[in-house]
């Protein structure tokens, strides 16, 4: 029979980190931009320290689960889908990868490899986050309101066009 190595205790220090950082989430200095300074990163941090690469990254995967169904745990007591897949949702997507590789930095008991991987841990969050904001801000969001509308005056335009040259070549083909 299979067992699992997970236990009771695992299971509620992932609750307990996922829940820690909805708390300091709501920790929040908003910043221009639109990306506000919260803890949240303190709590990965710390879920990857004390729970180590698999727990912790499965403590920040429940806490993104627990925001994308809409209960309020993201900054500023947001939730739901749209805060992952909008200009800051990079950041939140980035929390697993963070806290894995903090936690695997300190399961090596190496401080200088526990060093790296910390800073490539905060790294991930600010490549992730900085990339998506950048892709959605700057190459998408702009341009959504003015693709509706050319697709829709070119929806219009084109129709007409192409009953017109159906029209011209049935007239030409006739004379």
């Amino acid at each position: 029979m299979y067992r699992s190595k997970s236990t009771v205790s695992d299971f509620c220090f992932i609750g307990i980190m996922a829940a820690v950082t909805a708390v300091m989430a709501q920790i929040s200095i908003p910043m221009p931009m639109g990306v506000p300074m919260t803890m949240q990163t303190f709590a990965v941090t710390l879920a990857g320290i004390i729970l180590g690469s698999r727990r912790g990254a499965l403590s920040m995967l429940v806490y993104l689960l627990i925001g994308v169904v809409g209960v309020p745990v993201f900054s500023n007591f947001t939730g739901g889908l749209p805060s992952l897949v909008g200009p800051t949702g990079g950041f939140l997507v980035s929390f697993p990868i963070m806290a894995y590789l903090i936690g695997l930095g300190i399961e090596f008991k190496n401080r200088l490899l526990f060093v790296l991987l910390l800073i490539l841990g905060t790294l991930s969050n600010y490549v992730i986050g900085v990339l998506f904001y950048a892709g959605i801000t700057a190459c998408v969001l702009p341009f959504i309101p003015t693709a509706v509308l050319k697709a829709i005056l070119a929806s219009i335009l084109g129709i007409q066009v192409k009953q017109r040259i159906s029209l011209a070549l049935q007239t030409s083909q006739n004379h």
